[in-house]
């Protein structure tokens, strides 16, 4: 796994708190900003809407796509991680920087400065790395963190009128949904019991 280049320790980690934030709010992204998100330039320059809402939801959005990366990245520096885990979550924290990368370019674009990512320390020590002894405890982490994420991109989905829209921030959940669902099933357990078991 590459080496990754910290920015700036004055900025956002994602807590569960900033999480619950961030589904509180409702998910409530102008189109504008959606259609940025989406690449779609062209349709958003019809739009009009105050964007400074969006660019602090789409922060916590950044920080939960920051804190996933380096997760990824502690659990691949662990020495825990055997192939063909270590693999798989090479290849999730590379979704994770595309992710990344979509909303820096869209908190840009909307004239906002994104959140900067942590220092990898910061990040061990706001996700307790030290506790982590085994492969099992490096993916129940990682499955914790992306069923937060799952959620929290699932809230964003009612409130977006636009169906092209609504697409983008469930292509997002469908992303951390299949991560949890891999990661859950490496863990050895059970799918959940129930149906309509993300998003609630």
């Amino acid at each position: 796994m590459s080496n990754i280049t910290p920015v700036s320790s004055s900025s956002l980690i994602a807590t569960p708190a900033s999480r619950r934030g961030f589904m509180r709010s409702g998910g409530a992204l102008s189109a504008v900003a959606v259609a940025l998100l989406a690449g779609k330039d062209v349709l958003a320059q019809g739009m009009s809407a105050d964007t400074s809402k969006d660019v602090a939801i789409l922060n916590v959005a950044l920080g939960l796509e920051h804190e996933a990366i380096n997760a990824y990245q502690l659990g691949a520096g662990s020495g825990l991680l055997q192939k063909p885990v270590l693999d798989i979550a090479v290849q999730f924290q590379g979704h994770h920087k595309t992710h990344r990368d979509a909303l820096v370019a869209t908190i840009q674009k909307l004239g906002g400065k994104p959140v900067a990512e942590m220092t990898l320390d910061a990040y061990a020590k706001a996700l307790n790395a030290g506790a982590l002894k085994s492969q099992a405890d490096v993916l129940d982490l990682a499955a914790r963190l992306e069923l937060g994420a799952t959620n929290a991109y699932l809230s964003v989905i009612p409130s977006l009128g636009n169906r092209d829209l609504a697409k983008v921030a469930a292509r997002l959940a469908a992303d951390e949904t299949m991560h949890f669902t891999i990661l859950n099933n490496a863990l050895g357990r059970p799918l959940p019991a129930g149906a309509l078991s993300f998003g609630a």
